[in-house]
């Protein structure tokens, strides 16, 4: 049982709410206005919990490693050499350990579930494991000893660029043609019942400059159902590399090339016109944002109040995981938008709340590309909760109808006192339970990776 002075529940605020958890992690019952019993969980402020939709985790062991300029132009393109080479040396355990590390900074931080987009699976220089699916293995344990709910998401990376241009050295741990990727994801299945029943495996086949139409076609022919996830348009040289191959940029041929539904989610929209931002809205499918590291790679600011006044999903993730922050992935993403625009109070459509804008919004979107029935409190769903202190400086000030616009754009992550994924308690009194287990782990695979430079 858990007792909230006030919780913001399906059908708005609530006072003195009493909520029991059910089997298989869900919300079995809610009462406003209720006492608490001896055995409760009590906390100030409880709210749906948000998933993050899109995470590599090994890249954050590399941040701050990719901050000094070089000759020339810094762009996405030449981190991305930086991070082939960081990758290149990692071993099973230290991803496990780095995974790990990452899934509880993110629970601790307010994220209830993940979606790992997974492309390192072999060997140095491409040889297969004894296990195919040994890196997913991995982290399929990393979240067993943190509790997130996990949506993994298997990756298909067979070329190195635009028109099918062979795998480079940097891209071999990574690449798979459709079969030996097709046993790949059967072996990852093989391992999902370790998890709790809240976990999933979905697709993604990484992006169009990593496939072909051809294969792109049979993968969703035999796709299962569940979350397909793409990159899409992140970059300008990627769009325009995709529009001088297949004649229509990136968004714009998935739209009329692939169904894309509710199911989909595309990640880093971020360079589309206004009619693919109209149609990509009307399809259904999530944008899956992810403010920090687009910030951080310079990719560019999403085409947000278009899309919004379309009615578009959209969901955040942390991606390259240079800073795990829930609170500041929301402003980012806000912040972009006013400096692009000079105005302010851009994401919302009329009038009303900005943080209750992003928040709600990326709540509902982010558990629809993940998969998860989660996304608000209500019974039946999944219990992805959070909870905040409001008598926090940061908050202490305000009334209910500004509580998540103070969340969003004044306070840190450390107003998060407890988090649940699917029922289970990973976050207590600001720290997540495992956490010095976690760190030694983490800190002793860093120590060997180093060792090993």
């Amino acid at each position: 049982m858990i007792h909230a002075r006030q919780a913001l529940l399906a059908t708005g605020w609530a006072q003195d709410v009493r909520l029991s958890l059910g089997d298989g992690g869900t919300i079995a019952a809610i009462h406003p206005g209720a006492d608490p019993a001896p055995g409760d969980t009590r906390v100030d402020t409880l709210l749906p919990a948000l998933g993050n939709l899109h995470s590599h985790a090994f890249q954050r062991a590399m941040a701050g490693m990719t901050e000094r300029r070089a000759a020339g132009r810094d762009s996405f393109w030449t981190w991305r050499e930086l991070m082939y080479r960081f990758m290149d040396r990692l071993t099973p355990e230290q991803i496990e350990a780095i995974a790990a590390l990452v899934f509880l900074e993110m629970q601790e931080a307010g994220y209830a579930a993940v979606g790992e987009f997974h492309y390192v699976h072999h060997q140095r220089g491409g040889a297969a494991y004894a296990d195919p699916a040994e890196l997913s293995a991995r982290i399929f344990a990393a979240a067993a000893q943190t509790g997130i709910g996990l949506t993994h998401l298997p990756v298909l990376y067979s070329y190195g660029g635009a028109g099918q241009v062979p795998l480079a050295e940097g891209q071999l741990r990574f690449g798979n043609d459709l079969d030996r990727f097709a046993g790949l994801v059967a072996a990852a299945r093989a391992h999902l019942p370790a998890l709790p029943a809240d976990a999933r495996i979905g697709l993604a086949p990484h992006s169009l400059r990593a496939t072909a139409p051809a294969d792109l076609a049979r993968l969703l022919a035999a796709s299962p159902g569940g979350p397909i996830h793409i990159h899409s348009a992140e970059q300008p040289k990627e769009v325009a590399d995709i529009e001088a191959w297949l004649g229509a940029r990136p968004v714009e041929w998935l739209l009329a090339n692939a169904e894309v539904s509710a199911d989909w989610c595309l990640i880093h929209a971020t360079h589309m016109t206004d009619a693919e931002t109209r149609a990509l809205a009307a399809s259904g499918a999530v944008a899956g944002l992810c403010p920090i590291t687009e910030a951080n790679l310079g990719d560019g600011p999403f085409n947000g109040p278009a899309y919004l006044e379309a009615g578009g999903a959209f969901g955040v993730g942390s991606d390259s995981n240079v800073n795990i922050s829930l609170t500041e992935e929301l402003r980012t993403l806000e912040y972009s938008q006013r400096l692009r625009d000079l105005a302010r109070n851009v994401l919302v459509v009329g009038e009303g709340s900005v943080g209750q804008t992003l928040y709600l919004g990326a709540a509902t979107g982010g558990a629809q590309a993940l998969g998860r029935d989660a996304g608000e409190i209500a019974p039946g769903r999944l219990a992805d909760l959070v909870a905040i202190d409001s008598t926090a400086p940061a908050l202490c000030a305000l009334g209910r109808d500004q509580l998540l616009d103070g969340l969003v754009f004044a306070a840190k992550d450390d107003v998060v006192t407890d988090l649940w994924s699917a029922g289970r308690h990973a976050v207590q009194s600001g720290r997540h339970v495992a956490r010095a287990r976690i760190v030694a782990a983490y800190r002793t695979a860093i120590a060997e990776l180093l060792a090993s430079v």
